[in-house]
């Protein structure tokens, strides 16, 4: 349980990261993150810090696939995290 919660911890840490230095590139119209790899990330364990960054940053919140999709990608591992807490 320790090992799987420092996983997500780490991918979302990650992807909150990612959320931001591609907000910052968007802005200073340097090299972008290609959403494949934000979705990547969030898919394989970076959910919630994916919708944290969107959501703070307010970074590709007028895409729906992005709104839609990273929210319920958090649902789903936090709610994965949770059902193993009490398991």
């Amino acid at each position: 349980m320790i090992v799987l919660t420092a996983y997500f911890a780490a991918m979302s840490s990650f992807a909150f990261i990612m959320m931001w230095a591609d907000k910052r590139q968007a802005q200073t119209r340097g090299p972008r993150i290609p959403e494949k790899r934000l979705w990547l990330v969030a898919v394989i364990g970076g959910g919630i810090g994916a919708y944290a960054g969107m959501m703070l940053f307010r970074h590709k919140t007028k895409h729906t696939n992005f709104r839609v999709g990273f929210f319920i990608l958090a649902l789903i591992q936090a709610g994965l995290l949770v059902w193993l807490a009490l398991a």
